[in-house]
């Protein structure tokens, strides 16, 4: 049967649900392209276009990278940048061995203390610690001002851990049982049957990780000093506070508007983790659906 005939039991669609549908369609992209159209003509227009413009400019008459220029030759974004990937990149890594491996534990059965370690877990998951009792702990910790701040207290996402758990719990115990008769250990099951089954699961996970750290700006607050800041603290503070830009070698302002370093800066760190979506749009159904239908 070719893929175009409609099955007996589907109605025909009319042409008014069709056009309907259309409509609706080209609504939902409008409202998404049109705001960041805004945005990236607002960081690539002069100043005096965002001045006509009011602070906005829907499309630039004469683009420059000005803005660019001066944010990236400031060295305060570019530290921050540096800082964001650093944490994004380790912070991704750490949490996917620490939630692989909890997740494979857990999903085993006749674990000694799985159940109390998973009812634990999910304790927290109901009732997250405050912002006092994680201050007072990382402080403890003698981790206030360290790059570690943003990390260990975030280290493993109870859902993220479900997830995996429900996706490991999936895999056939045939495969399991096929591996111990050839001497496997449960390293080795984990290394060569777990990972390589759960490629979908895992770049969900690590999507979701690696956004988290990328956005994150409150535990940097918190934590860090400002000369420590990632790059979501420096844009939250040229954004809410409507900062401007100083000559790195004058140290007076510049004459770029503020709107256009505001937006310039929303797109440097908008762009990196967006354009990581597209190679990683395939796995969303398949890694999140199994790993929670199952669990």
């Amino acid at each position: 049967m070719s893929a175009h005939v409609r099955p007996g039991w589907m109605e025909k669609p009319k042409p008014v649900t069709q056009a309907a549908k259309g409509v609706a369609l080209v609504a939902v992209v409008l409202l998404v392209c049109v705001p960041f159209l805004v945005i990236v003509s607002t960081s690539l227009a002069s100043t005096d276009e965002v001045v006509r413009g009011g602070g906005w400019v829907l499309w630039p008459t004469e683009p420059t990278l000005k803005a660019y220029h001066d944010i990236l030759d400031g060295g305060i974004v570019t530290h921050a940048l540096g800082v964001s990937a650093g944490v994004t990149i380790v912070g991704t890594l750490l949490s996917l061995v620490c939630t692989v491996t909890l997740a494979y534990a857990l999903s085993r059965p006749g674990v000694f203390g799985g159940r109390p370690v998973l009812l634990l877990v999910l304790f927290t998951f109901l009732f997250p610690p405050g912002m006092i009792p994680s201050f007072l702990l990382v402080k403890e910790l003698d981790l206030l001002d360290s790059y570690a701040s943003l990390v260990l207290p975030v280290l493993v996402n109870v859902f993220s851990l479900v997830v995996l758990r429900g996706f490991f719990q999936g895999i056939p115990e045939e495969l399991y049982e096929a591996a111990r008769l050839d001497g496997a250990g449960d390293w080795r099951m984990l290394v060569s049957i777990v990972l390589p089954l759960s490629k979908a699961a895992l770049a969900v996970v690590g999507l979701f990780y690696a956004v988290a750290y990328w956005n994150s700006w409150f535990y940097a607050s918190l934590y860090l000093e400002s000369d420590h800041w990632p790059l979501q603290q420096v844009l939250r503070t040229y954004v809410v506070a409507g900062s401007g830009l100083t000559d790195s070698t004058t140290g007076e302002a510049t004459d770029t508007a503020p709107q256009t370093v505001q937006m310039a800066v929303l797109v440097i760190a908008t762009v990196p983790i967006l354009l990581v979506y597209p190679f990683l749009q395939k796995y969303f159904t398949k890694g999140v659906l199994t790993g929670a239908v199952k669990s």
